[in-house]
């Protein structure tokens, strides 16, 4: 059994539907068929049981059935009492089970005991319907009942005899026969039918599973995901929705590998710089000690200063690639229940060290959000060093959170309205920021973190100069019942931490 349904499940799909639904259909057909064949035969045997009850419900002329039961004949006789509507055998049956011809039938019925058990006691109006063989081997419907006869002053019941009387059953079976016959052809053509139009739906309904067979497969030999699936607007069903579903997931595919290779280009074009940088300040001081021309001091540390600055910078960048790189898994590991407010004090002591020179204030009230606790100090610590970079020397930086809403406001020279939709473009940095140290990709790490907690971020000209940073994160004022308290943020580090953000303004 086990070898059969694994040979099934072998099968193509269409193969499979096609043998599913001619199965269907012919056990249909063959519970129809099996039916009405039962049917018919109940309705012509009803039919013969009436007219053997209606041959058999005269009572007999007395002389003629004590002639019959003395004489015993085998042969037929002229006589034949049950009128013209009834034409067969017929013949009395003594207790004994000896059964004598009577009227104009031409064989013996064989007698079996439930004939000779009504013989022995014949009740009026009761009787036995059975089939049997008359003497040449002829099928027939038989009824045995009590022997009614006239005695002309009344009837009465004949005892230790009963009367049988049968039909011929040729035609009947033979009209059972041939509709048993027409019933097995139609139930045929009716299950090849269904073989057939099981297949023609397995093919129209697959169909579009094919076509996203044949999508799959060019995807898989070419890497072509600019394919697509043809699909109805109006169709809701589940190839429509698997279609659906597929172009989709390409379309999905298709635009991660652009900006997959879009960054990859850029992360070229910037390492590009600093790279260049490194080459011809080492090439400079290995050519001096080659040739034995020392450099003078002050361009020596300058030089090495500069390859300082530029492997500060790499480093930096490779950072930010590495951050931006990282899953959706690896980071949804990681989420916690984080104060707010402690990680906006860790990042502005970070930013107190990196410009000791500005007037930095802070009001921070309580706020907990779900987050991950170093991706979010790292987005708040790139919004305050963007403040700090492009704050003017004595300048000041306000900085407050309340009620889940953290804005950073500097007094800086501001962003262009034209450079407002990009500032959160990977690599991208605007023209007056493009001397100054960063990676470009600070700002987006901050709205891919920001929005990762289910906020959003804005940068924006603030009244009167400068630049307002807004984050907004969904939270609590106090932490949730079953969360831990949040660990307390980690120490700054004992130098001024470097900025990974880009020069946005």
């Amino acid at each position: 059994m086990n070898r059969v349904a694994r040979r099934f499940r072998s099968l193509p799909i269409r193969a499979r539907l096609s043998m599913l639904v001619a199965a269907a259909v012919a056990f249909a057909v063959a519970a129809v068929s099996v039916t009405c064949w039962f049917i018919v035969q109940g309705k012509l045997y009803g039919e013969l049981n009436a007219d053997l009850e209606s041959g058999a419900s005269r009572p007999q002329p007395a002389g003629q059935v004590a002639a019959a039961l003395n004489n015993c004949a085998q042969t037929p006789s002229e006589a034949f009492p049950f009128g013209p509507r009834f034409k067969g055998y017929s013949q009395l049956v003594q207790s004994n089970g000896k059964a004598c011809l009577y009227g104009t039938s031409q064989a013996l019925v064989k007698v079996t005991d439930s004939d000779t058990k009504v013989a022995k006691k014949p009740q009026l109006g009761e009787g036995e319907f059975r089939n049997g063989v008359d003497s040449d081997g002829n099928a027939v419907r038989i009824l045995t009942t009590a022997l009614v006869v006239d005695g002309g002053d009344g009837t009465y019941v004949v005892k230790d005899s009963a009367l049988l009387i049968a039909v011929p059953l040729k035609s009947t079976q033979s009209t059972l026969n041939e509709l048993a016959l027409i019933l097995l052809l139609v139930s045929g053509i009716g299950v090849i039918g269904a073989g057939a139009a099981g297949l023609m739906v397995a093919r129209t309904g697959l169909r579009p599973v094919d076509k996203l067979t044949e999508a799959v497969e060019h995807v898989a030999r070419t890497e072509d995901l600019s394919i697509r699936i043809p699909v109805e607007d109006a169709s809701e069903d589940e190839v429509a929705r698997l279609s659906r579903s597929f172009n989709s997931m390409t379309s999905s595919l298709a635009s991660s590998r652009e900006l997959q290779q879009q960054l990859i280009a850029d992360a070229g074009h910037e390492l590009r710089t600093p790279l260049t940088s490194l080459r011809t300040n080492i090439e400079l001081l290995t050519r001096s000690e080659e040739t034995g021309r020392p450099i003078p001091e002050a361009d020596r540390r300058a030089l090495l200063a500069s390859v300082k600055a530029q492997m500060t910078e790499l480093a930096a960048l490779i950072g930010d690639l590495q951050e931006l790189s990282r899953s959706e898994g690896q980071r949804g590991e990681r989420v916690q229940v984080v104060a707010l407010e402690d990680t906006v004090e860790s990042a502005l002591r970070r930013a107190r060290l990196r410009g000791p020179e500005l007037t930095i204030t802070a009001d921070v009230q309580p706020w907990y959000v779900r987050a991950e606790p170093a991706a979010l100090e790292r987005a708040v610590v790139n919004i305050l060093d963007n403040a700090v970079k492009f704050s003017p020397e004595g300048g000041s930086v306000e900085v407050r959170l309340a009620q889940g809403v953290l804005t950073v406001r500097d007094h800086g020279p501001g962003i262009p309205a034209e450079d407002l939709p990009h500032v959160f473009d990977r690599f991208w940095r605007s023209p007056s920021a493009r001397a100054l140290p960063g990676s470009g990709l600070g700002l987006s790490i901050v709205a891919r973190t920001v929005q990762q907690a289910g906020g959003e971020v804005s940068l924006a000209r603030a009244e009167g100069g400068g630049t307002v940073a807004t984050v907004r994160l969904p939270g609590a004022p106090t932490p949730p019942p079953e969360a831990p308290e949040a660990p307390e943020a980690p120490k700054p580090p004992a130098g001024p931490p470097r900025s990974a953000l880009p020069a946005a303004e």
